[in-house]
Parts: structure tokens; C-alpha cells; sequence
């Protein structure tokens, strides 16, 4: 990618980022992840559950699915509006990046907080649809980062760095709504608060470069996939791969409670997540790490697949209480090297410096459409077609074809 005169913006980074700079993307990505997951693994179930309504399962997926639909369209349009952003203040050009940052966390924690007070089922979808609105233009520019700020040979260390939150948030915001505090209501609010916290820093205390006066092409919402093939393979590894999770996750609070029997099913479901995160966080770096030094990604994200899919297979045979433990570890453990590879390989496959977050949002499409379509598949197997035995089979299977997919990326080893 060549570097663009007179727009430090578009240039190809050179220079290592420091560790505060990490810390600080860091902690911003947490506040992001615990906003999303937190609702999606604990809140809406239980709030759904004390709606009383019938068919619980269905009406979770269908309240996810909408929200994540909502997220497939919202990402790739706020990151290709970002990349075209010129904001001015008192005359003076303004970087592309945080002012998106910072309106997308203020319209996430409205929605939270509309959550909060959301007295049925209606109001509900609306809450959680318009906080995939805030929080997926965050994630839009807040994965941006990377390949706007950091070096090709230290994108997977800080892959790995900005990869644990997906777990570490849900751990965090697990504890906060299950021991902090025990009802939906206030677990909103406390959320919501949260994020707002740790997003802050990083808007207000890290460099953002403007886009100056180079000219830039007008907004296409056409992908040219056939001249891109191997962004197009990366698109179809992290569909499948993040289908494959959701699939295996969305769930656990019912398995749980219906398969394993277990008599306190919130605190089985926070120690499963702690578990995951302990897998997640031995891996994560270490992975990411790994693949900068040896130069490779693929063989990392392969076997990433196969752990992962181990794990849904334990689940499938022995639906225990013990073996759910196990299982949650290897979980982890698979998807920390699998995220910060992934996203490392990702960034080295993108089309062009100018359409960066855009392109980007497309590869976020990929975890987008895969929570709208988890809901829709997993649902009635659950209800109608072998239950949770056949459900973590499907996630075993759809991860694997995930891993073996990109072997059919050829410009990244």
C-alpha cells in the first residue's frame, strides 16, 4: 500500500505503537465488547425470561437477530463515512476517527439506558437494535485503528492485545450484573455507565490525524470481491468462523439450565465465562505474538478452528457439568489465537488505504450476519431438531470449514 503524500492519515504506519497507546485501545475495546456481550449473553435472556412471554428461545433469537442486522448495515456505512470525515473546529481540521468514536458510545449509552426501562418485548428490540447503531459505529473505527496506527510486524501482538476484550468484557460485565448487581434494570445502567468510562481515554488522549486536503474517492458501496479474492476468502473464514461461535454461545444460559440441570444456572454460566476467558487470555497474545515472529497467520487460524470445534464436540457427547468446564477452557483458548491472528490477517489483506474502516465494516458484516443467522439456525434445532447435541455438532462443523477456508488466501503465509 503506498504511502500518500501530504496525508499522514492514509500513509502505511511505520513507526511501533507504544504500550499506552495499546492500554488505551485496550481499554476502549473492553468498554465496546462489555456493552455488546454483556446484553447478549446475560441481560436480554433473563429479561426476556421475566417477560413471561412464550418461546423464550425464539424471541431472544429474534430480538438478536434484528439487532444484528441493524449492525451489518450500520458498520460498513460509518466506516466508510469516517474514512471521508473532515470535521473543523475554530477553523482547524479535526481527526477522522474519534468524533465517530465518541457519538456512537453517546447514542450506545442512551440505548442501555433505554433498555433499562424497556417495559416489553417491543421496546425491548428497539433498545438493543439502536444500541447496535452506537456501539457498531465504535466498532467500526475503533478496529481502524490498527491499520491506521500500527506497523504490519506488530499487528498481531496488538491483535492479541485488542482481542481478549471480546472475552475479558463479558467476564466483567458478567460479575457487574450477576454479583453487583442481580436484575436486568440496573445491569443497563451499570454497563452503560462502564463503557462510557473506558472508551474516554482513548478518544481524548490519542493522536487521530486528519485527513487534510487529499482527495479521497467518492463513496462506493460496491465491493470489488472478484479483484480482491483474498479479502473475499478472509470475509468467508470469519463468517464461518464467527457463525460457528455463535452457534456455540448464544444458548449456554438455557443449556445450562435444560440439558446439564445445573441448579444455579447464572453463576454455572459466569464461571463457564471465566473459564473461556482464562483459555482466551493464555492464548491471545502468545498467538499473536507468535505469528509476528515466525511471519505466518494461516496455520495459526487452522488450528484455532480445530480446538474450537474439540470443544463443541465435548459438549455435544457429554452434556456435564465437569466436561462443560473443559470445554470452555479449549473454547477460549481456540478463539484468543483465532481472533488476534485473524484480525491481524485482515488488515493485511484490505484493498486500499482510502477505504479502510469501510472495508473493514465489510469484514465486520462477517460476525454481524453470523449473530442474525445463529438465532435463525439455532433456534429450531434446538426446538425441533435433536437439540443441543445437534446444535454443538453444527458449531463443530462450521468452525472447521471456517479454518479450512482460509488456506485459500494466498498473499498472506
Amino acid at each position: 500500500m503506498a504511502v500518500t503524500q501530504g496525508a499522514p492519515a492514509l500513509a502505511e504506519p511505520v513507526v511501533p505503537v507504544r504500550r499506552a497507546w495499546i492500554g488505551l485501545l485496550f481499554a476502549a475495546n473492553l468498554g465496546l465488547w462489555m456493552a455488546l456481550y454483556t446484553p447478549l449473553q446475560v441481560l436480554l435472556p433473563e429479561q426476556i425470561e421475566d417477560l413471561g412471554v412464550g418461546h423464550k428461545e425464539i424471541w431472544l433469537g429474534i430480538v438478536t437477530g434484528i439487532g444484528a442486522i441493524v449492525a451489518v448495515v450500520v458498520n460498513p456505512l460509518a466506516g466508510m463515512l469516517s474514512d471521508r470525515t473532515r470535521p473543523r473546529l475554530f477553523g482547524r481540521q479535526l481527526g477522522r476517527r474519534h468524533i465517530w468514536t465518541a457519538g456512537g458510545a453517546a447514542l450506545g449509552f442512551l440505548s442501555l439506558l433505554s433498555l433499562a426501562v424497556a417495559p416489553g418485548l417491543f421496546w425491548v428490540t428497539v433498545g438493543w437494535a439502536l444500541a447496535n447503531v452506537g456501539l457498531n459505529i465504535m466498532l467500526s473505527t475503533l478496529t481502524a485503528a490498527v491499520p491506521d496506527r500500527v506497523p504490519v510486524d506488530q499487528r498481531g501482538l496488538v491483535s492479541g492485545w485488542i482481542g481478549m476484550p471480546v472475552a475479558l468484557g463479558l467476564v466483567l460485565g458478567a460479575i457487574l450484573v450477576t454479583v453487583v448487581v442481580t436484575t436486568p434494570s440496573p445491569g443497563y445502567l451499570i454497563i452503560a455507565i462502564a463503557m462510557l468510562l473506558l472508551v474516554a481515554p482513548f478518544v481524548l488522549r490519542t493522536p487521530d490525524d486528519a485527513l487534510g486536503d487529499v482527495v479521497v474517492p467518492r463513496m462506493r458501496f460496491r465491493l470489488d470481491l472478484r479483484g480482491n479474492p483474498d479479502f473475499a476468502w478472509a470475509w468467508i473464514t470469519r463468517f464461518l468462523v464467527m457463525l460457528g461461535n455463535a452457534l456455540g454461545t448464544l444458548y449456554l444460559l438455557y443449556f445450562l439450565t435444560d440439558a446439564v440441570k445445573l441448579d444455579d444456572p447464572d453463576t454455572g454460566l459466569l464461571y463457564l465465562i471465566l473459564l473461556y476467558t482464562v483459555g482466551m487470555i493464555g492464548t491471545a497474545m502468545l498467538g499473536g505474538w507468535l505469528s509476528d515472529r515466525v511471519g505466518k497467520r494461516k496455520i495459526f487460524v487452522i488450528w484455532s478452528g480445530v480446538l474450537i470445534a474439540i470443544a463443541a464436540t465435548l459438549l455435544a457427547i457429554w452434556p456435564t457439568w465437569p466436561v462443560a468446564m473443559v470445554a470452555s477452557v479449549l473454547f477460549g483458548a481456540g478463539f484468543g489465537v483465532y481472533l488476534a491472528v485473524d484480525t491481524a490477517l485482515v488488515t493485511q489483506v484490505l484493498p486500499a488505504a482510502t477505504d479502510r474502516a469501510k472495508d473493514l465494516g465489510v469484514i465486520n458484516i462477517a460476525p454481524s450476519a453470523s449473530q442474525a443467522l445463529g438465532p435463525v439456525l439455532a433456534a429450531p434445532v434446538v426446538a425441533y431438531l435433536g437439540g443441543y447435541p445437534t446444535l454443538f455438532i453444527l458449531t463443530a462443523l462450521t468452525t472447521l470449514a471456517g479454518a479450512v477456508a482460509v488456506v485459500k488466501i494466498r498473499s498472506v503465509p
